[in-house]
């Protein structure tokens, strides 16, 4: 169907909408109705109708940008920046006083959407136009489903809701007291709102008369984006924490009524995986599959599959894409101090996350007859150099691609004469050379860094930030059917696909569900590391206490006050490079801030806070 938008670009009317529409507000419960004359003034005329539609999408999370990437990284295990800033999740100080707002934003969009659903039919202008019924529906669908995203991200991080009145002029919609939904009620809420919008919402946003993607609308909510994120909901909707967690038997509203479902359902696994195929079905059936660049070997294809998929991938693999990032922010935090002009080189990886990395043959570090911590290689090769200690050695390609280690090829622009990172206490990217540049377990992240990458003078690659792609929804896929039905052949199918493109060879049948399992969430946190999905992992797995997935204690690294030359022992020592406080259940979710726990006397908080 032939559609007549204006040749305007949707990354551009989505960044002058967030500067348009973006402030906030620290007192959403005691948020007022928009000026109605403004209201009547922004829907009577298309531009602006357009451009406050455009806003809806100001408060998507980009997962490469400071506030949220080293946030949610930086509270588990595959990232420290201490150095930096400590966090109060990681020293034991989050409470109801200085816990994340960032749901004030969100519940503010929640309003907007409600506002645009209940008054872009007033438009007359933008009705009038060719197809202006259609492009409508089309607006409204994206803000229903724009609705329902916002309150999820609530859920995630805060569990069972505050649901607003529907229609904000309605009849004590001002009234703020107002409980938390259980988890099963804003689950079905929000998985209503999605259906809603997808009977209006395209499969793809193509060009007039033609089966090619729009470049100008990338990143504009349709079909494919709409199941994908149901496939994530669900999946979580079926997780421990969430489906019979009799641990949270007493958080309950005043009433009485209870938030967490107590009764397990292994239905809801049935239901995640149906859910996570409906999507993959959808995406393959409109031209999307995994990213594959080829090299001259398999390890080399899988590395450069893995490594050039931010930048050069994400049309082939990206569902759900931001076409605005922030991804500088990101390669200037990580890339270490020998790129040149100096970046800041802080994204600290821990040494457990280093191990989990397999071999190059699939096996694990302690399964191997060649891992070893005390010997050198002689000899380069293109992911690092002679001299580096052979605990780097004969990894999987994801290693070379994700990780930054001491003796490894530079990422970005070498400064001159310069062809390695050094991260020993007096290499160019060691503790001797920054008062606070310098990573406190002698790794940092090297995902999304170009190999052009330089901070000064500043050469940069632009692309997108992915917060879904299709390597996640196998994973989802194979996740739940592994639970639903442990015996299916189709969860190895859609695990070795993922193996296969990182240039790992394929699982064998016969494993137990427990180590398929294991398996299964290795793989969710060696190829979806860094991109903001491992906080809520092992959190939905309700196993943040447990051995490999512990959220807290000890993090270990290398040595970075020793080292005087690139193959010291002295520096390849596993040391303890940080403390955080002891793992406690509270912090499954986080608090409510107290101010909105004084103003609303209805909404119960957390345990424990």
């Amino acid at each position: 169907m032939k559609f007549n938008y204006k040749k305007i670009t949707f990354a551009l009317l989505l960044g002058i909408a967030t500067i348009t529409h973006n402030s906030c507000n620290d007192k959403f419960f005691d948020a007022q109705p928009d000026n109605l004359l403004n209201i009547e003034t922004i829907f009577s005329n298309r531009a602006q109708t357009e451009n406050y539609w455009g806003g809806l999408y100001a408060r998507i999370p980009d997962i490469w940008d400071q506030p949220y990437a080293f946030y949610f990284s930086s509270i588990t295990d595959e990232m420290d920046i201490s150095n930096w800033q400590e966090f109060a999740q990681n020293s034991g100080a989050l409470s109801a006083d200085n816990v994340n707002t960032s749901y004030v934003d969100y519940y503010n969009k929640i309003r907007q959407c409600q506002i645009f659903i209940d008054n872009v039919d007033k438009c007359d202008e933008l009705l009038i136009t060719e197809n202006g019924p259609t492009i409508v529906k089309q607006y409204k669908a994206e803000a229903k489903f724009l609705r329902a995203y916002y309150y999820w991200l609530v859920m995630k991080m805060h569990g069972p809701a505050v649901l607003l009145p529907m229609n904000v002029d309605e009849a004590g919609a001002d009234n703020y007291q107002i409980p938390r939904s259980s988890w099963d009620e804003c689950v079905t809420f929000v998985l209503d709102l999605i259906n809603e919008a997808l009977i209006d919402l395209p499969v793809e946003h193509y060009q007039q008369n033609t089966s090619t993607p729009d470049g100008s609308q990338l990143g504009r909510i349709n079909k494919m984006v709409a199941e994908a994120l149901k496939s994530e909901i669900t999946l979580f909707h079926a997780s421990p924490l969430y489906n019979g967690n009799t641990d949270l038997a007493n958080w309950k509203n005043l009433d009485g009524k209870q938030l967490i479902n107590q009764s397990y359902d292994a239905s809801k696994w049935k239901a995640a995986a149906t859910q996570a195929k409906v999507a993959i079905d959808l995406a393959l059936a409109n031209g999307k599959d995994l990213f594959v660049r080829n090299g001259n070997s398999t390890f080399e294809t899988g590395f450069l599959s893995t490594r050039d998929l931010f930048w050069d991938g994400y049309q082939k693999e990206g569902i759900w894409i931001r076409p605005s990032t922030q991804r500088e922010q990101w390669e200037r935090h990580a890339s270490p101090r020998a790129v040149v002009g100096t970046p800041y080189n802080g994204l600290a990886v821990p040494q457990e996350l280093v191990d989990d990395f397999r071999m190059a043959d699939g096996s694990t570090i302690s399964q191997s007859a060649t891992y070893n911590e005390n010997t050198y290689v002689n000899a380069n090769t293109d992911y690092y150099v002679s001299g580096t200690n052979t605990m780097y050695t004969n990894r999987e390609p994801r290693f070379y691609a994700y990780i930054t280690f001491n003796g490894s090829k530079i990422p970005g622009v070498a400064k001159s004469g310069m062809n390695r990172v050094e991260y020993y206490s007096t290499g160019n990217s060691g503790k001797n050379g920054a008062p606070r540049d310098w990573p406190k377990t002698g790794y940092t992240a090297r995902k999304n860094i170009h190999p052009g990458y330089g901070f000064n003078p500043s050469t940069t690659t632009n692309r997108v930030a992915m917060l879904i792609r299709l390597s996640e929804l196998y994973l989802n896929y194979a996740e739940a059917l592994n639970e639903a039905e442990p015996n299916n052949p189709d969860i190895l199918i859609y695990l070795n696909k993922i193996r296969n493109r990182a240039g790992l060879p394929s699982l064998a049948s016969g494993l137990s569900q427990a180590q398929m399992r294991e398996h299964i969430r290795m793989e969710r946190r060696i190829e979806l590391c860094f991109e903001g999905k491992r906080y809520f992992d092992v959190r939905r797995w309700k196993v943040a206490d447990q051995e490999g997935y512990y959220q807290g204690g000890i993090i270990t690294g290398m040595d970075m006050s020793k080292g005087t030359h690139l193959s010291d022992p002295a520096f390849h020592q596993r040391v303890v490079a940080v403390e955080r406080a002891d793992w406690n259940d509270k912090n499954y979710f986080m608090p409510w801030h107290q101010m909105e726990i004084d103003r609303n006397k209805a909404l119960v908080q957390i345990p424990g806070y």
